[in-house]
């Protein structure tokens, strides 16, 4: 089973975020910095629904799971 490749505009529009890039980079600069001992998922800006889908995607290893890590590392190089 191959597993789908999502873009960081596909999991933003999932999360019910601005998806275009300008948006995304905006994000990522206005969030970044997250320490190293909070999870993704357990950031302050998520909204319970947006924290609890990231953190089943991540728990299930699915299709969004590598996407999802890719945010996690661009948020704390940021």
């Amino acid at each position: 089973m191959q597993s789908a490749f999502h873009r960081f505009s596909e999991l933003f529009a999932q999360l019910g975020l601005p998806s275009d890039p300008p948006s995304i980079a905006d994000f990522i600069e206005t969030h970044g910095k997250l320490p190293g001992n909070v999870e993704l998922a357990d950031a302050p800006f998520w909204t319970p629904a947006q924290a609890a889908m990231l953190r089943n995607e991540i728990a299930e290893d699915a299709d969004w799971a590598e996407v999802v890590d890719r945010l996690d590392v661009a948020l704390r190089a940021s």
